[in-house]
């Protein structure tokens, strides 16, 4: 079982920064004393259930939710997604997912990162027909093997926003440049749906194919990703997932850069950055 990609030191982190408050400010606000705050930040303890919902209000998060991550009340129920492989990257700890279409014979493989030894033999031992590389964003844990992987499988098609394109060097005049909303095809009646989900990277990405959703570092499991875009904020990737990600079928299963998967059901009900 993955662990969830965020506890409650860094819903804490990534609030405080994404509403610019700091420790001193939050004791003032919730009477809680800063150096506490501070700890918890830090992933060292964590609130009990009064102290968490005092701190979610001027934080804008769920209350209730905040403090069930404080508690360790929740993880994703389990789903099925037969048509996808997921594969470490090591020595990153990110995740990296293979699609698969007519028993194996295509295949979209997501952020090539990692070793690129261990990455080309899954993808050959798998005898994977690799068609399209779709990379979410430009941080190295999520694209830094698509050199090998575009070396090993000439033929396929590599997809990246155009902000983020610059991350894999000489291979950014190949890109298949897309826009929010374009769809690629891919097999019989299937299609590949891009949704320009900015704010972790301005170019942070995330892809539709048939009824999975595969988010980069936009959303995990009761979490969403830092915001580290140059010209993108934190109120950008807030935005992004309400209005392009949460607007998708509840069934939609989730498959994150990092932890475990969700549903968009169970996002919406559990993710403490939503209310």
């Amino acid at each position: 079982m993955l662990p969830l990609e965020d506890e409650f030191g860094d819903i804490l982190r990534k609030a405080m920064i994404g509403t610019r408050l700091d420790a001193h400010e939050l004791s003032k606000s919730t009477g809680i004393e800063a150096q506490r705050i501070a700890t918890w930040a830090h992933c060292e303890g964590h609130a009990d259930d009064g102290e968490a919902r005092a701190l979610a209000l001027p934080l804008h998060l769920d209350p209730g939710r905040f403090a069930d991550a404080a508690a360790a009340r929740w993880y994703p129920l389990a789903v099925e997604a037969p048509e996808v492989r997921r594969h470490s990257q090591r020595p990153h700890p990110s995740n990296g997912y293979v699609f698969l279409l007519h028993g194996g014979k295509r295949a979209a493989l997501v952020d090539p990162a990692g070793v690129p030894a261990n990455l080309l033999r899954i993808l050959r031992e798998g005898k994977y027909d690799v068609q399209y590389i779709l990379i979410t964003h430009k941080h190295a844990d999520h694209c830094d093997a698509t050199a090998d992987v575009a070396a090993a499988f000439p033929q396929a098609q590599i997809v990246m926003h155009k902000l983020d394109v610059h991350a894999i060097g000489s291979l950014a005049p190949k890109v298949l440049h897309v826009r929010d909303g374009d769809e690629l095809p891919f097999g019989d009646g299937v299609r590949i749906r891009m949704l320009h989900t900015p704010g972790h990277t301005d170019g942070s990405s995330c892809y539709v194919l048939t009824s999975t959703l595969f988010t980069g570092d936009t959303l995990f499991a009761g979490s969403v990703g830092g915001a580290y875009g140059d010209a993108s904020t934190y109120d950008d990737i807030l935005h992004s997932i309400r209005s392009k990600l949460f607007t998708l079928p509840s069934e939609t299963v989730v498959m994150p850069g990092h932890g475990p998967a969700t549903t968009i059901a169970q996002e919406r009900t559990h993710n403490p950055f939503f209310a």
